[in-house]
């Protein structure tokens, strides 16, 4: 019989909500199966004093920003996360609603070795409602729908540790936005596949990204660093052209607007990390997915 997958999780913390970090601790520690390993982050800030088993955690002096926290996160469970098979990487004010979630997603990987990262269906503890942002696919109207996809939610997911050994982990220049973008396509290019799955499910309040006073420079600079990083050069004026374009059809505020181009001219005047294209065929299968990348 195979040995189900080890499962741990990542949770990065800057010390705004103690009590939803506490219930999403008791959520995880809740469920079935065997106990999943904790690395508990403080990025940038104290932690509070947790007394738990299956907890790992560190304080870091400064905001390493999410990707950077996470990957400070991956390491507290071996390096290159090699004390699980699995790592969870959790919004600290989510929360996981069933006790089975862990026990699926060890059946998922079992299942399927193919399987590299599944992004998990985000609904409001409310309303139930899934925004459409967080379906991680172009025809996004039936958050239900399972499906394979081409990239995932970072703060609701579970990301096979042997991805991130081979391909490396998030791209911490990132600090904030499309890090997750940039992950999976290095982990479909070599050869791995995405599930979304709406069974698996985070509790978040429903939140508008726009709400972080960065979002709209660090959305443009990310933009520009994915394309630079991972496209063939003859996509990348299509990609960024086509989302100028729809930028500009969603009529931002003039502030916002005058962020995005700050931060479009930081994309390329900065520097991105280092530049692996995609192979061409990695473009056809992401077009095959529903999601070629210049969308």
């Amino acid at each position: 019989m195979t040995t189900p997958p080890t499962v741990g999780a990542v949770i990065i913390t800057m010390g705004t909500r103690p009590a939803e970090l506490q219930d999403l601790l008791d959520s995880v520690a809740k469920q079935q199966g065997a106990p999943i390993e904790v690395a508990l982050v403080g990025n940038g800030s104290p932690l509070p004093v947790i007394e738990r088993e299956h907890l790992r955690t560190a304080e870091l002096p400064e905001n390493l920003g999410i990707p950077g926290g996470r990957n400070v996160g991956v390491e507290l469970l071996g390096p290159g996360g090699r004390d699980v098979d699995v790592v969870l990487f959790l919004d600290d004010d989510g929360l996981l609603p069933g006790d089975d979630t862990g026990e699926l997603v060890r059946q998922a990987f079992a299942q399927d070795p193919e399987l590299g990262i599944i992004s998990f269906r985000i609904a409001d503890p409310q309303t139930g409602e899934t925004q459409r942002r967080h379906v991680p696919r172009l025809r996004a109207a039936d958050p239900m729908r399972n499906s394979r996809v081409t990239t995932f939610l970072g703060g609701a997911c579970a990301v096979r540790t042997e991805v991130i050994r081979q391909v490396g982990g998030l791209p911490e220049q990132f600090f904030y936005a499309h890090e997750e973008t940039d992950l999976a396509w290095r982990a479909l290019d070599a050869g791995w596949m995405i599930d979304y799955r709406s069974d698996l499910v985070l509790y978040h309040p429903a939140t508008s990204p726009a709400r972080h006073a960065v979002y709209h420079r660090l959305v443009a600079r990310n933009r520009v660093w994915l394309a630079r990083r991972n496209l063939p050069w003859p996509l990348v004026p299509v990609y960024l052209g086509v989302w100028l374009t729809l930028t500009l059809v969603r009529r931002p505020s003039g502030s916002a607007l005058r962020a995005w181009f700050g931060g479009f001219r930081e994309g390329w005047a900065t520097p991105c990390g280092p530049r692996r294209p995609m192979r061409w065929r990695t473009v056809w299968r992401l077009t095959r997915l529903g999601r070629p990348p210049i969308i």
